[in-house]
């Protein structure tokens, strides 16, 4: 299996979890590192990506595409 099907995988499992009042949420770490976090919003149908760089404030992205999300994290986790 690669990466990016395991993403899109841990992805859909985020809308299947999803409750209408709280956002389901996963991060995705590389070697104990925290990459980023990944909440998805019911409601909406929309991702929330967290990303996390050391020494710097973490940055929110929208996304209602989950082909579109799982590439950014992929190449996230690639760096």
């Amino acid at each position: 299996m690669s990466q990016l099907l395991g993403i899109i995988q841990r992805l859909q499992s985020l809308q299947e979890t999803a409750t209408g009042s709280e956002p389901s949420q996963r991060f995705f770490e590389v070697e104990g590192e925290k990459r980023c976090s990944v909440k998805y919003f019911d409601k909406s149908g929309t991702y929330e990506l967290e990303v996390f760089e050391k020494g710097e404030k973490p940055q929110s992205f929208q996304f209602d595409n989950i082909d579109i999300i799982a590439i950014e994290i992929f190449d996230l986790l690639q760096q």
